[in-house]
């Protein structure tokens, strides 16, 4: 019985799994504190977390029809994320962990994205290609078993990830925060050959598993901008239209590469962006057409979430893994290399 923590950004969840069943699911979000800013303010987050942990995890052990002292281990992600966000947490797991007796597990974000499948669609077939994609991250990998083998990565994004893309898009076409969602909505009026945005990396010679969305979002700055000058309001739904599609057409033409390159059969696609409509159907519509096998976790746990977590932790507990120990300190730029992030202890503090 695992429970798994996570507040890395702006969202914080607690979730509890028991050999790979999903038992709570909580999520509090401090988004419409951040909205007015137009991003994450990295402070309000903190105090966000600060104000939800204990009231998210009350209600994931009440969801569970559970107590503290029946938990086996908290897993918590210790990085990468905001620093303040991820303090918060991990306090607090330290704190629930000790409490109860159970061992620690420090947790990396991404390889939470990537076990979140796993709550719906079971184990992770040997080998898959992951394509991860949300506000800051985008990247191809390829993943044999998530926390006993290292992760190897394909590709990564050279700059903006597609999420950011997003997000700057957005407030330039005058749409709300958080961007992708609100970019989605306004694409299913939108035209998406109203506009021939750039496919980035996608020309003979490019790197092929890596990502580029910079131009792209300079590419949409520049045409609503010529719009402006001419002394009228871009057209946004076929801007959003025209955006979303030169996003998903990049990301799944890559996508299925690696798959075909690699010999691979499953393509998983998690991470905000996969809640993304236009990237889930055409994501379908390839993988069908060459036979390839997709997975997609629900909407609901494509953002971040504690069940992502608990999910490695429930891995990480299986496969006999060593725990963390009590005194271990996060890593706000951790890269993806194994599920387990365990950055070296915290230096001790010198007396007085």
């Amino acid at each position: 019985m695992v429970l798994g923590i996570e507040s890395s950004c702006d969202e914080t969840g607690a979730g509890i799994v028991r050999n790979g069943e999903l038992l709570a699911h909580v999520v509090a979000s401090s988004m419409d504190e951040h909205a007015r800013f137009g991003g994450v303010v990295p402070e309000i987050a903190a105090r966000a977390h600060l104000h939800a942990f204990n009231p998210v995890v009350r209600q994931a052990l009440d969801q569970a029809g559970l107590r503290l002292n029946q938990i086996d281990a908290v897993a918590v992600t210790t990085g990468p994320g905001l620093s303040g966000a991820l303090q918060v947490s991990l306090a607090g797991a330290k704190t629930l962990a000790y409490a109860a007796g159970v061992p620690l597990y420090g947790v990396h974000h991404l390889a939470g994205h990537v076990a979140a499948d796993t709550l719906e669609h079971g184990p992770l077939p040997d080998p898959c290609v992951v394509l991860i994609v949300s506000g800051g991250h985008t990247s191809l990998l390829l993943v044999r078993d998530l926390v006993r083998e290292p992760i190897l990565h394909l590709g990564d994004t050279l700059d903006d990830a597609a999420g950011e893309c997003f997000d700057k898009v957005a407030r330039i076409l005058g749409l709300p925060y958080p961007g992708g969602p609100a970019i989605d909505r306004a694409a299913r009026d939108g035209d998406p050959k109203a506009v021939a945005f750039p496919r980035p990396l996608t020309r003979p010679g490019d790197a092929p598993y890596s990502f580029s969305f910079s131009g792209l979002k300079t590419a949409a700055a520049r045409w609503a901008e010529q719009h402006r000058q001419r002394g009228e309001e871009p057209p946004v739904a076929d801007g959003a239209a025209a955006l979303q599609e030169a996003v998903a057409d990049v990301l799944t033409r890559k996508a299925l590469a690696a798959c075909r390159d690699h010999g691979v059969k499953t393509l998983i696609v998690v991470g905000g962006v996969a809640a993304n409509s236009r990237v889930r159907a055409l994501a379908e519509r390839r993988c069908a057409s060459a036979g390839i096998e997709l997975r997609v976790p629900p909407m609901t746990l494509c953002t971040d979430n504690g069940a992502m977590i608990a999910a490695v932790g429930d891995l990480l507990v299986r496969s006999g893994a060593e725990p963390a120990p009590l005194n271990v300190s996060i890593d706000p730029s951790a890269p993806l290399e194994y599920a387990s992030l365990t950055p070296l202890p915290a230096p001790p503090v010198a007396a007085p």
